[in-house]
C-alpha cells in the first residue's frame, strides 16, 4: 500500500509535472532540488510511473555511495508499501537485490560505469537520474559523459537527469546541450526547503593548529565534543555530527564518554549492522542516539530522528603524488555546498539546528563547491575507462573540467606498463579485460598476472585486501593483515570475503586466452609473505623498496618511505609498499601497510623498470662514471669506469657541471676576464655579431669556444687548465671582419691628455675611466667607447674619488669650483688652475710641472 500520507509530505512534488514536461518535449532536464525536498526518493517513483500518472518506465538511479543506494531503495520500497527486491531493488558491488518486476533500481555510479562499458545502450532501461552530481565524484562526471554520448549516438530516446541539491544546476544544464543543440536543458527547480533550519556559529577557542594530511588538532575534536553536548541540553531531537575521518570519529566517541545518549560511528567502512541501526532510528526505549559520520550522510540518506546537525568544518579530500605513485587524504575545510548539504540533515522531518564549528566571519572564504575529483585524483582508472570507451584523451567527451594533462600522462603511463593500452593510448584486448574487473588497473593487473603465479584463490584475496586498506587495528605487515582478515568476524572481514568470492568470479570471467582460467596453484607457489609480496609487487612495482641507513627505505620510484617504530617489518631488506602517504611537511612517505619480498621477486615483478648501462654524471663538484643495474632509483650493482667512460657522456657532465657551478671551473685570467666585459659591453650596445657572454649563453654554445679542449677533459681538474680568455676569441666575429675592429669600438685603454693611457673598466654595465682630474685639464669632451661616453672617475692627486661625471664640459663649467675649493688646501703642490678646461694636463705636481717647461 502506497504510503500517500509520507508522499504528501515531500516538497519536490510539486516539481515533478514540470520535470515530467521537460523530459517528454526535450529527453534532459536538471533538478534543482535542496535537501530534504525528496529528490531522491519521491522523483524515481513519478518517472517509474509507480505514483502520479506518468507512463510506465524502468528507471536506473545512480548514487555515489553505496550506503546511500541501499537507503534509496529501502526507502522508496517502504513508501510503496514493498520490500526491496520487487518494484524497487538495487545493486552494489557483491549484492544484488532485483527482481522481474523491478522498475526501480538504485545503483552506484560505478556500477553504472560498469554497466555502460558492457552495454552501451543500456537496454530496457528508459530514464537514467544521476544523483548528487554537485558532489563532483569522477565516476559521476565519467558517468554522465558517456551516457550524453550515449543518447547523441545510439539512443536519442533514453531520458537522461542530472539532479543536485545546490546551486550549480546551469552549468549541468549548459553541459546537457551538447545532447539538444536548441539551447541548455530545462532547469526544474524545487522550492521547498524541507522544514527548514536555524545556523548557530560555534567558533573554537583561539590557537586551534591547522589541519594538515590526516593531522587534526585535538584541542578541535574536543570543542566538537563540548558542542554535541551544548546541543544537546538546549535542543531535542538526535544528534548527526560530521567529521573528517574515522579516526577523528573514534576519538570524538571517546570524548563523548558518559553522555546520556547512544554514540554511533557511521562511515563507509562501518559495518551492516551499525548502518541499519542508524538509518532505523532510535531503538527500543526511544533512547537519543549522537552519530558520528563522515561524509558519507551529507546526502540522499535521512537519518530518523536527527534534529540537531553539529558540524567540524572538515572533510577529506584525495592527493595524487604521480611522481612516486602514491595516493593519500588531505584535510581542507568544507566547501559551502557541502556545508549546505550537511545543514540539510536537520530539517528531514522537523524544523532543524545546525552548530558550525567555524567563527561566522571565515564562512565567506570556504570554497563554493568542492574540488572535482578530476583535477585532484589518480585517473588511471579514468583514463581506462575513457580508452576503452574509445576517446583515450577524453577530449570528445561532455566534462565540466578538462582532466589535468600531468595527471592524464601519468596515468598513461601506468597503463601502458600494465598492458591496458597501446602506444597511441587506446585500450588493449587486456585493457578491455582489466575494465570489466572492477578495479583499480593497477589491482586488475595484479589479479590477472598474480594467479598465474600463485593461483586465483590466493590472488584473489591478496587483491581485496590491496582493494579495500584494512582496519588499523591489523596492522603494517600486509601477510598479518591476510590471516585476521580470514579468521576475522568484524564487518571488514565479511567485505573482504565477499570481495574474495567476487574476485575468483571476475577472474574467470575475464580470464586471457590460454591462462587455463582460475584453475591451477600458479607457478610461484610458495609461503603466504611471498605470496603476498609478489601480488602486491605486481600491482604497485614502483613501490618496491630496499632497505637503507636508519630504518628507511628508498623505493623505486625515488622516493623515500619509513617504518613505524616498532614494526616487525623494520628489519627488512626488501618491502613492497601496499599503502603509503606523504604530506606536504614529510620529506619521505609513511608506510601504512606492506609486504615482504625478497629481491628476485623484486627485481621480476618490478622488472620493466630495470636498466643495466653506464651512468656519467656531476656530482659532488666533479664528473662520476660508473656502469650500474638499477631498478628505478634503487642501485642493484655499481662498478667505477674509470677512463672507460663514454666521451659523449663526460662531455656532457662537464657541461652539467658548467651549468650547476658557473665558468669559474675555467681558468680565468685578469685579461681573460676584461675581454669577457668588452664583448659583454659590444652585444648589450651593439647586438650581433658581437656574442652573448653570458653564463648560460656561453655553456649553450660550448661546442663553439671550448672545443677541443672540452672533448679532451675527464675531470674537474681538465677544466680548471683551459684559458678561458684563449678560447672565447673563438666566438668574435672573425668572419664578418668585425673581430678587427674589438680594440677600436671597446680599448683596453683610452690616452688621455697627459699622455697617460688608462685602462677602462666594463664590468659595471657602462665603461668606467678612472683617472686623476688634473690628466684631464683641457679636454672639453668626454671620452667616447663605441658611441656610448665613459663615466669618468675623477681621482684626487692621492687617487682617491674626488667626482664622477659622463659629461667633462658641464663639469668644468659647474662642478669643478667646489671640488677645487674642498681638494686644493688638502693638495697644494698639484694645480688647480681656475679655468680647467683650458689648463695644461698633467701628472706630477705643479713645480715639476714648471721645470718640465
Amino acid at each position: 500500500m502506497i504510503r500517500n500520507d509520507a508522499l504528501d509530505l515531500l516538497p519536490v512534488r510539486h516539481a515533478v509535472p514540470e520535470l515530467l514536461t521537460a523530459l517528454a518535449e526535450r529527453g534532459t532536464a536538471v533538478l534543482h532540488a535542496p535537501p530534504g525536498t525528496g529528490k531522491t526518493t519521491l522523483v524515481p517513483l513519478a518517472l517509474a510511473g509507480l505514483i502520479g500518472d506518468g507512463p510506465k518506465r524502468r528507471v536506473l538511479v545512480a548514487e555515489p555511495r553505496r550506503m546511500a543506494v541501499r537507503a534509496a531503495a529501502r526507502r522508496m520500497a517502504w513508501l510503496l508499501g514493498e520490500e526491496v527486491g520487487g518494484t524497487v531493488g538495487f545493486s552494489v558491488r557483491g549484492e544484488r537485490r532485483v527482481g522481474p518486476a523491478t522498475r526501480v533500481e538504485v545503483v552506484t555510479t560505478g556500477l553504472l560505469l560498469q554497466r555502460l562499458q558492457r552495454d552501451p545502450e543500456l537496454a530496457g532501461v528508459d530514464v537514467v537520474l544521476l544523483d548528487e552530481c554537485h558532489e563532483r565524484h569522477l565516476d559521476a562526471d565519467t558517468a554522465l559523459a558517456f551516457l550524453v554520448d550515449v543518447r547523441a549516438a545510439l539512443r536519442p530516446e533514453l531520458k537522461l537527469i542530472a539532479a543536485s541539491a545546490t546551486s550549480d544546476a546551469e552549468a549541468w544544464a549548459e553541459l546537457l546541450t551538447v545532447v539538444d543543440r536548441s539551447g541548455p536543458a530545462p532547469i526544474v527547480r524545487s522550492e521547498g526547503e524541507g522544514h527548514g533550519y536555524a545556523v548557530r556559529f560555534a567558533a573554537p577557542p583561539a590557537g586551534i593548529r591547522p589541519a594538515h594530511g590526516t593531522w587534526v588538532d585535538p584541542a578541535l575534536l574536543r570543542h566538537v565534543a563540548a558542542t554535541v553536548r551544548l546541543a544537546m541540553e538546549r535542543h531535542e531531537g538526535d544528534v548527526l555530527c560530521f567529521l573528517p575521518g574515522t579516526g577523528e570519529i573514534a576519538r570524538t566517541a571517546g570524548l563523548l564518554a558518559g553522555v546520556d545518549a547512544e554514540v554511533l560511528q557511521l562511515h563507509g567502512r562501518a559495518p551492516a549492522e551499525v548502518q541499519d541501526a542508524v538509518l532505523r532510528g532510535a531503538g527500543p526505549g526511544g533512547r537519543r542516539r549522537v552519530v558520528l559520520s563522515t561524509s558519507v550522510a551529507e546526502s540522499s540518506l535521512t537519518v530518523p530522528g536527527v534534529r540537531i546537525v553539529v558540524d567540524s568544518g572538515l572533510a577529506r579530500e584525495p592527493r595524487t603524488d604521480h611522481a612516486r605513485g602514491l595516493g593519500s587524504l588531505a584535510t581542507v575545510p568544507v566547501s559551502v555546498a557541502a556545508a549546505t548539504q550537511r545543514s540539510g540533515r536537520s530539517m528531514r522531518e522537523a524544523f532543524g539546528t545546525v552548530y558550525r564549528c567555524w567563527a561566522e566571519a571565515e564562512d565567506g572564504s570556504r570554497a563554493r563547491f568542492p574540488s572535482p575529483e578530476i583535477r585532484i585524483a589518480d585517473l588511471a582508472d579514468f583514463a581506462l575507462r575513457v580508452a576503452c570507451w574509445g576517446d583515450p584523451t577524453a577530449e570528445g567527451l561532455a566534462l565540466l573540467d578538462v582532466p589535468p594533462a600531468g595527471a592524464m600522462a601519468a596515468a598513461r603511463s601506468v597503463l601502458a606498463a600494465v598492458g591496458a593500452v597501446d602506444e597511441d593510448g587506446r585500450a588493449t584486448e587486456r585493457g578491455v579485460r582489466l575494465s570489466r574487473l572492477g578495479l583499480h588497473p593497477r589491482l586488475g593487473r595484479a589479479l590477472l598476472d598474480g594467479a598465474a603465479e600463485v593461483g586465483v584463490r590466493r590472488a584473489a584475496e591478496v587483491v581485496a585486501l590491496l582493494s579495500e586498506e584494512p582496519p588499523r587495528e591489523y596492522g603494517d605487515d600486509l601477510t598479518a593483515a591476510w590471516r585476521s582478515a580470514r579468521r576475522g568476524g568484524d564487518g571488514y572481514a565479511a567485505r573482504w570475503k565477499a570481495e574474495v568470492r567476487r574476485l575468483e568470479r571476475s577472474a574467470g570471467e575475464v580470464a586471457e586466452p590460454g591462462s587455463g582460467g582460475t584453475a591451477g596453484a600458479g607457478s610461484r607457489a610458495g609461503g603466504e609473505d611471498a605470496v603476498a609480496g609478489l601480488v602486491t609487487a605486481l600491482a604497485f612495482p614502483e613501490r618496491v623498496a630496499r632497505a637503507r641507513e636508519q630504518g628507511g627505505y628508498l623505493m623505486v620510484s625515488g622516493g623515500g618511505a619509513r617504518i613505524a617504530e616498532g614494526s616487525g617489518l623494520r628489519s627488512t631488506p626488501w618491502l613492497a609498499v601496499a599503502v603509503a602517504d606523504r604530506t606536504a611537511r614529510d620529506a619521505t612517505a609513511r608506510v601504512r601497510l606492506a609486504a615482504v619480498v625478497d629481491e628476485g621477486t623484486a627485481r621480476w615483478a618490478a622488472g620493466r623498470l630495470r636498466a643495466t648501462g653506464e651512468e656519467v654524471h656531476w656530482e659532488d663538484g666533479d664528473v662520476v662514471a660508473r656502469s650500474v643495474d638499477r631498478l628505478g632509483a634503487v642501485e642493484l650493482t655499481v662498478r667505477p669506469l674509470g677512463a672507460g667512460a663514454e666521451p659523449a657522456l663526460v662531455r656532457e657532465a662537464l657541461l652539467d657541471g658548467l651549468r650547476r657551478e658557473g665558468l669559474g671551473l675555467l681558468r680565468w685570467s685578469r685579461d681573460a676576464s676584461e675581454l669577457r666585459e668588452r664583448l659583454a659591453f659590444l652585444h648589450g650596445e651593439l647586438g650581433e655579431p658581437w656574442p652573448d657572454v653570458a653564463e648560460g649563453a656561453l655553456v649553450d654554445r660550448a661546442e663553439e669556444w671550448l672545443e677541443p679542449e672540452l672533448s679532451r677533459a675527464a675531470r674537474r681538474a681538465d677544466l680548471g687548465r683551459i684559458d678561458a680568455g684563449q678560447a672565447l676569441r673563438r666566438l668574435l666575429p672573425w668572419a664578418t671582419g668585425e673581430a678587427g675592429r674589438l680594440d677600436e669600438l671597446a680599448p683596453e685603454r683610452i690616452e688621455v691628455p697627459s699622455g697617460s693611457r688608462i685602462r677602462v673598466e666594463y664590468g659595471e654595465g657602462r665603461p668606467v675611466l678612472a683617472v686623476k682630474l688634473q690628466e684631464m685639464f683641457g679636454l672639453a669632451e668626454t671620452p667616447r667607447v663605441a658611441g656610448v661616453p665613459v663615466l669618468v672617475h675623477l681621482l684626487s692627486p692621492a687617487g682617491r674619488p674626488a667626482a664622477v661625471t659622463a659629461d667633462l664640459a658641464s663639469f668644468w663649467r659647474e662642478g669643478y669650483r667646489a671640488v677645487r675649493a674642498e681638494l686644493r688646501g688638502r693638495y697644494p703642490k698639484h694645480p688647480w688652475p681656475e679655468d680647467p678646461s683650458a689648463a695644461e694636463p698633467t701628472r706630477h705636481t705643479s713645480a715639476r710641472l714648471r721645470r718640465e717647461r
